[in-house]
């Protein structure tokens, strides 16, 4: 990577225990369907400095109802707020006293939950309790050292289900699991660092052999800033592979903000008031499906004028793409999107329409740039002055917000990032002294490290040393070794992990169908002479389709197979 790409990241992980729930005893499983539906609304709290956080007011204002819906014996009354929390699991807080000291961190005397304001509807409460349990560690990645600034023990959200209109509904099976957040400081300087550090400290917490596996129990955030930026949160990001790819995008989309703001400042824009006008009979006859959609709907066609913004909302062969911000921040108060004049004429907006409309709204200079919405008036204007805050933000340069993941890569607009203003104490869990007889228990019982895992496949098992590494880097040490005790299966079980599921990801085949027992299953076939060992990519390939290891035998032909 050149010195061209100068950047600074770091990483927050949020792994989950396979525990019970942090404060209650129910199991810490997902569950198909819920029952009943609890109703909600929330609004933020003041924090300890009296101030309430930006976040959570803004999605505060988004005006949302929640719902939640039970699950049999993974929730009860503490997920629903309507009993205080149990002491917290001893299973899950040894876990993060052991992960600490696997991280050479400090571990704090006195253990003390706090509640973080959330009221995006995640939490009952209103708040998620999280504990500081160690500072000041590190990790190892390659021949550096990566700080790790805190280790943390909170309780994961609720499941959202689906949002209808202004209501969201939530499953309260995923409330309450308990979960390590460890984050590390703003050490890493290329997008492949970000990924090897975040494959260590999973590989790390998969050491301890106390943590979930599977989709959707292991969640990294970035917080990614370049010189002359500012520091942006990616939140949720799931597939590890995919990292250098959301880190250089957003190193580019913070380049091209900059590059913005630079053009403004030399045309001398000034701030943008937010002055909007009706405008709707100059589309009086437009075919735009999206402008007639909204007019039948009793709705109008809104504009403001943007003095100075031409060519920076989709300008330079499309590498200016202040339009996309500003309509992801349009789409938080509920419209399906804004038209600006970089984009125009299209989407049956035709040029006569568009001068007419610069027309009507006085506009002469070549730099005048305009935006408009067609929704139910409030709507449209509530949307257009959060587009408008949103280009205004342009002449300072990059805003610090959160931004949520897509699948090829790249991010939208989520949030404002939060800020400090969102902790205060919570009074319903006593505080946990950690003992120095505590810390010594743990430090002669601490788990294998990665390595010793590698090391000791090698010579149990007769792999290679590279093949060990990879098989414990992918979190497959455990299912391996179940199949390796038949050493016979061991060669073959490698080449399955390391080649044939490799080929199968390529092909855009999903492994997470697998289950452990499925995997096992097929090896107890083989080890009857079901099957050849050469059939198992055909019939690993079959069962991905949803067909069992038996009927997928019988229908690529291999039953007949001579077990001799």
């Amino acid at each position: 990577m050149s010195e061209d790409y100068e950047m600074m990241c770091g990483i927050e992980i949020h792994q989950q225990l396979d525990t019970k729930k942090l404060f209650c005893s129910c199991d810490s499983r997902l569950c198909e369907e819920g029952t009943g539906a609890h109703y909600r609304r929330l609004r933020p709290t003041n924090s300890e400095t009296g101030e309430i956080d930006r976040a959570a007011l803004a999605q505060f204002q988004r005006q949302l109802g929640y719902r939640y819906q039970c699950c049999d014996g993974t929730s009860c009354l503490v997920e629903l707020d309507e009993e205080p929390p149990h002491d917290v699991n001893a299973e899950a807080l040894q876990t993060a006293l052991t992960f600490s000291e696997m991280l050479g961190a400090n571990v704090i005397d006195e253990i003390h939950f706090m509640r973080k304001i959330v009221v995006d509807g995640s939490n009952t409460s209103g708040f998620q309790r999280t504990a500081l349990i160690a500072t000041d560690g590190f990790v190892e990645v390659g021949d550096r050292k990566v700080s790790i600034l805190s280790v943390c023990l909170e309780e994961d959200a609720a499941r959202k289900v689906e949002t209808k209109n202004d209501e969201v509904l939530y499953r309260l099976d995923r409330l309450g699991i308990p979960l390590i957040e460890v984050a590390t400081g703003p050490d890493m300087r290329t997008p492949e660092e970000v990924m090897e550090v975040a494959f260590r400290l999973g590989t790390l917490l998969r050491a301890t052999r106390k943590v979930k596996r599977g989709i959707g129990t292991i969640r990294q955030d970035l917080n990614i800033s370049i010189p002359g930026g500012a520091r942006i949160e990616l939140k949720g990001v799931g597939d590890l592979k995919l990292i250098p790819d959301y880190v250089r995008n957003e190193v580019n989309r913070q380049r091209m903000l900059i590059r913005i703001k630079d053009i403004l400042t030399e045309r001398g824009v000034a701030e943008v008031p937010f002055d909007p006008v009706d405008v709707t009979g100059v589309f009086a006859s437009c075919e735009s499906k999206v402008i007639r959609g909204a007019l039948d709907d009793k709705g109008k066609v809104i504009a403001v004028r943007l003095p100075g913004f031409a060519g920076v909302m989709n300008g330079d062969n499309k590498t200016l793409r202040l339009g996309s911000e500003m309509a992801q921040r349009a789409r938080t108060k509920g419209v399906k999107g804004i038209f600006h004049s970089d984009e125009l004429p299209n989407y049956g907006i035709e040029q006569g329409t568009v001068d007419a409309l610069r027309e009507y709204l006085g506009m002469t200079g070549a730099d005048d740039a305009f935006v408009i919405c067609a929704a139910r008036e409030k709507r449209a204007r509530d949307a257009l002055e959060a587009a408008v805050t949103r280009a205004n933000e342009a002449l300072v340069g990059v805003p610090e917000e959160t931004r949520d993941p897509l699948p090829d890569g790249t991010t939208k607009y989520s949030r404002p990032l939060p800020g400090a203003a969102r902790m205060y104490p919570e009074t319903d869990v006593p505080p946990t002294t950690i003992t120095d007889e505590r810390l010594q228990w743990t430090r002669d019982n601490m788990p294998e490290f990665p390595e010793q895992i590698e090391g000791r496949l090698v010579e149990q098992y007769g792999i290679n040393q590279q093949q060990a590494r990879q098989i414990v880097r992918q979190s497959n040490d455990e299912l391996f070794e179940r199949i390796a005790q038949d050493r016979a299966m061991a060669p073959i079980a490698a080449t399955m992990f390391l080649n044939v599921f490799s080929e199968m990801e390529h092909d855009g085949i999903d492994l997470g169908v697998f289950t452990d027992d499925d995997i096992l299953g097929v090896f107890a076939l083989l080890r009857e002479g079901r099957f050849a060992k050469e059939a198992l990519p055909a019939l690993l390939r079959e069962m991905s389709t949803g067909t069992a290891a038996e009927d997928a035998i019988r229908k690529l032909g291999l039953e007949a197979v001579d077990a001799g």
